[in-house]
């Protein structure tokens, strides 16, 4: 297939630790949508952890893996955030933001001490996390005369598609998600039934 139209990303938050000389590393690990999900999530870290030093993190975004991100907070350029990505970047997974809270022990670990850390606190959380895999789909309206009712459910249930919202009464619509390797079989077939309007709305 050319085009590829699944990802990885996690289920749920989750969390991960490492320790060096004195040294706590947290990883907080998030499934976000948005990058306004970094904010939010930023300052919730940080209401917690209001003595830690550093706040590091890194993001990917978009089905296509497109949209990164990554925010060193004062710690030595390239030590923090790109390491976090880099873990990101090996496993393949988009649509996460990783945050590592650092609190400081009182010795210094150098570039690559720190380099170590941050990477080993992002797998920490990585591999306590749910890896799963979404499709990239289309949502379309679909436009039509009650007459057509049963040739457009028809394609629905043959093509097994997800209805997003439905409205029935003289002029109905139906707006659905269609999985992208499957979208030119399915509107061709809308197209096929008379009188039918079809609009794409957005990717998800």
């Amino acid at each position: 297939m050319l085009f590829d139209d699944t990802y990885f990303t996690i289920k749920s938050a989750s969390t991960g630790i490492f320790k060096d000389r004195g040294s706590k590393f947290l990883a907080f690990a998030y499934p976000i949508t948005h990058e306004h999900d970094i904010k939010e999530n930023l300052i919730f870290l940080k209401s917690i952890h209001t003595k830690a030093n550093h706040h590091c993190w890194a993001l990917r975004l978009s089905n296509d893996r497109s949209v990164f991100k990554l925010n060193d907070d004062g710690e030595p350029s390239g030590t923090a955030g790109r390491p976090i990505l880099n873990i990101l970047l090996s496993k393949d997974l988009t649509n996460i933001l990783v945050v590592v809270v650092r609190y400081f022990g009182g010795t210094l670990l150098g570039v690559p001490g720190l380099i170590n850390a941050y990477k080993c606190a992002t797998e920490d959380a990585i591999s306590n996390a749910e890896i799963i895999s979404q499709t990239v789909n289309d949502v379309y309206t679909i436009t039509f005369d009650y007459i057509q009712m049963n040739s457009i459910m028809k394609v629905i249930k043959d093509d097994c598609i997800n209805i997003i919202k439905q409205q029935f009464d003289n002029n109905c619509s139906v707006q659905l998600s269609i999985r992208k390797s499957m979208v030119n079989q399915t509107v061709s077939k809308f197209n096929k039934i008379d009188g039918v309007n079809i609009k794409y709305d957005f990717t998800i």
